[in-house]
């Protein structure tokens, strides 16, 4: 855990420069969600007991089973009884199997399970100039990894609106009370429908947009590439995924543990793979996230920043290494 502290007080130097000093971090809170959760030490098991790792035929994956979608879905996936312990039927089926094809089915259902060290280190998005003037920030996100984002953007002294659904609002608030005072405390909240001419007038103001869920799901709200970029050029879209923007990694779930077991960032007790904290996948692609889009800022940039939790994850894997 020093490594991996040390590693992010590093990357908090960037951050930190990037908002000219108006960013006080530390990497140890940084990690945290306070006290809001009893989590147990990191091993076999992610500190929430959501995650654990399973050992195939030829390695080893990290499944989440967080919501009761992918507890119900297990048996279609290792073709267990529906009165199976879910993760004993994991536990057989992939005793039998590669990983590889264990992942490749669970994609297809869906399902957030990674390949052990799969991912490879974040890329640089491709950024065109724009000479416009500010605007606010609109975070659409949720949970962790891009409401952080924008609480930096936030503390580095950008006006940041954060936008919920009517009928779907971020659970933070409900199950992580004081991890959401922190997120969420320095923001504008306003509800409204996302799949409104409102939201699309909302986004057209805006410097930047922060999102967190895939491409396709968006689009059905009518928020794709071509039709914000259209109304708003200057836009700098922080796009915050589980395993990337485009290809077959779009369609892809993935949570902080899981994705942080697909960058590789674990540590190892013999041949087995272990978590090194809890879901680190999300505050390290918050702040990640946060760091890129200051600079981009700063240097007059506009377009998509495709950030992964996974491949930050990779990323901060190899700089521990």
């Amino acid at each position: 855990m020093t490594a991996l502290l040390d590693t992010v007080a590093a990357a908090g130097h960037r951050l930190i420069a990037a908002s000219g000093g108006r960013i006080a971090f530390d990497a140890r809170r940084a990690l945290s969600r306070d006290d809001d959760l009893a989590l147990a030490e990191p091993g076999e098991w992610s500190p929430n007991r959501h995650c654990r790792m399973a050992r195939c035929r030829d390695g080893w994956m990290a499944v989440s089973l967080a919501r009761d979608e992918d507890r119900d879905l297990v048996p279609a996936w290792t073709g267990a009884g529906f009165d199976d312990d879910p993760w004993d039927a994991i536990a057989s089926a992939a005793a039998e199997r590669d990983a590889a094809a264990m992942v490749e089915a669970a994609a297809e259902l869906h399902m957030p399970v990674a390949r052990i060290g799969e991912a490879e280190p974040l890329a640089p998005s491709e950024l065109q100039p724009w000479t416009a003037g500010d605007g606010i920030v609109v975070d659409l996100s949720a949970l962790w990894a891009g409401p952080y984002c924008g609480a930096l953007l936030a503390e580095a002294g950008h006006a940041v609106v954060k936008v919920e659904s009517n009928g779907r609002p971020d659970p933070t608030r409900l199950h992580t009370p004081q991890l959401d005072a922190r997120l969420n405390g320095g923001k504008k909240l306003v509800s409204m429908d996302l799949d409104t001419a409102e939201l699309l007038a909302v986004i057209g103001a805006a410097r930047v947009l922060i999102t967190s869920a895939r491409p396709h799901a968006l689009a059905r709200l009518g928020l794709d590439e071509a039709g914000l970029f259209a109304i708003n050029p200057g836009l700098l879209w922080i796009a915050i995924t589980a395993h990337g923007w485009t290809g077959d990694a779009a369609m892809r779930v993935g949570f902080g543990d899981d994705c942080a077991a697909a960058g590789g960032l674990v540590r190892w007790e013999g041949e087995a793979p272990r978590f090194l904290g809890d879901a680190l996948a999300d505050p390290l692609t918050g702040m990640t996230a946060a760091t890129l889009a200051l600079e981009a800022l700063a240097d007059g940039r506009c377009g998509l920043l495709d950030v992964s939790l996974a491949r930050t994850a990779a990323s901060f894997a190899k700089a521990m290494a």
